[in-house]
């Protein structure tokens, strides 16, 4: 945290009441929420859910070295305690009042698929002209954007906030919370339907990252996406900075793609009226947009051309992110399995389709896409044979109308297996050294485990 705040400071914060005696001037350094990371000197928000109540665990929070509570009913334990209406609201203003005290950029970070990997993105430039904090996994919800902004601390020039949502209002919250000075929309697709009734209500969440942006903030807007004029509209008294790789009339763009040996793009990075050449490190088109994504926002922040084509140069891929890995008998094994849903599955059946080789899809069922979903993995397996991909390989019952496509739309070897072990029973037994596999598939579905299975190092 940014300083220490004492416990009396808080209470009009959270329209509370304290209750302990004199503990109103006990200072807080840290607010925890779990037991099994208690520091001393910690505060201690009890949450609830559906499963759990934390206030069973003050007592065992106290003796660990919590000095105080939030809790939403007075417990008879001798613990200066805050009480509150709702804990889960209370963390989110301690993790906003925190966020006042923050001078540098904040950025905001949403979108239905390459969010997390323009996050990165963004911190690895960021971090180029000064400490940055970055969300870190995927604390991206209304619990994980507070419990990311206590982490701003005086040494922190730079922050990027990552933000996702399974229903509407959960973006409009958070954004809420960390008032960004800088809202980066990167797409809406058709991903995680059932929290949203419809691809409109995707859009319509995704726009709520910047009902939070601060008087003179920067909404950066992906063109390309098919809801861009929604939330243009949304914006038109806002400053705006639009990228995108299909139209002439953006902000920032990518001109003269190609190849490297390594399979990633090279480019001309187009920022306004300068112009840079980057050589990304990372495979595929959709990067290049992510890149783009981060470059505008780096921009917005205030960072040179320079920096930003440094940062963009330096970035790896994360595991689970389109990361080439050493696999069985000398084969390429991309791990993208740390989630799927229909668009990233595509742009990864287009990175693979690029490759030289013998090519093998690898795939996991996609999860929450509602009452479409057998429509359109069978989407998929017609898109992967309209590739030319050598191999599909699947697992999981919704995989099966992808195999199905697959086959009839000319595909050569499709085939769906009863389980992940017999799935990777059959690739070891494929992989050669002119083989390529990517694994991808829905968190749900384990695809890192078939990774695990495959994976003999980093591949150079």
């Amino acid at each position: 945290m940014i300083g220490s705040f004492s416990l009396a400071e808080l209470v009009p914060v959270l329209d509370g009441r304290l209750e302990g005696g004199t503990g109103g001037a006990i200072s807080i350094g840290r607010v925890s929420t779990d037991t099994r990371r208690i520091q001393p000197g910690d505060l201690f928000v009890a949450l609830r859910g559906e499963n759990f109540d934390a206030h069973d665990f003050v007592a065992q929070a106290q003796s660990q070295g919590a000095v105080a509570a939030v809790v939403e009913r007075l417990l008879p334990l001798a613990i200066p305690q805050l009480v509150v209406a709702d804990t889960r609201l209370a963390l989110g203003a301690i993790a906003q009042y925190n966020r006042t005290f923050f001078a540098g950029p904040l950025i905001a970070v949403t979108g239905s698929s390459g969010k997390t990997s323009v996050k990165e993105m963004l911190a690895t430039i960021l971090a180029g002209a000064g400490p940055t904090l970055a969300t870190r996994g995927n604390l991206n919800n209304d619990i994980g954007v507070p419990l990311t902004l206590f982490e701003l601390e005086q040494q922190h020039r730079y922050a990027v906030i990552e933000m996702g949502a399974s229903g509407p209002g959960e973006i409009d919250y958070v954004s809420g919370l960390a008032r960004p000075d800088v809202a980066v929309l990167n797409n809406a697709f058709g991903a995680h339907l059932e929290g949203f009734g419809s691809l409109e209500g995707v859009v319509r969440a995704k726009g709520e990252i910047f009902n939070g942006l601060n008087a003179g903030g920067t909404a950066v807007v992906n063109a390309d996406d098919p809801h861009a004029d929604t939330w243009l509209r949304q914006l038109e008294q806002r400053r705006v900075l639009s990228f995108g790789l299909e139209r002439s009339d953006v902000d920032v763009t990518a001109r003269d793609l190609y190849y490297q040996p390594n399979g990633c793009h090279g480019f001309e990075l187009v920022v306004g009226e300068q112009r840079a050449a980057v050589r990304l490190r990372v495979l595929g088109r959709h990067n290049v947009a992510n890149a783009l994504a981060a470059a505008a926002a780096a921009f917005a922040a205030g960072l040179d051309l320079s920096l930003i084509v440094q940062g963009l140069e330096r970035f790896e891929a994360v595991a689970g992110r389109m990361k080439p890995i050493a696999g069985v008998a000398g084969c390429r094994l991309i791990d993208d399995s740390y989630n799927a849903n229909p668009a990233s599955v595509k742009a990864a059946i287009d990175v693979l389709a690029s490759l030289p080789g013998e090519r093998v899809l690898v795939l996991g069922d996609m999860a929450e896409l509602g009452p479409d979903a057998a429509q359109q993995h069978a989407d998929i397996g017609a898109y992967a044979a309209a590739a030319g991909l050598d191999h599909f390989y699947a697992t999981g019952p919704l995989c099966r109308h992808a195999v199905a496509a697959y086959c009839s739309q000319g595909g050569s070897d499709g085939q769906n297996f009863a389980s992940r072990a017999e799935l990777i029973g059959t690739l070891n037994t494929l992989a050669h050294a002119q083989l390529t596999l990517l694994v991808k598939g829905s968190r749900s579905a384990a695809m890192d485990q078939v990774v695990s299975g495959l994976a003999q190092g980093e591949f150079h």
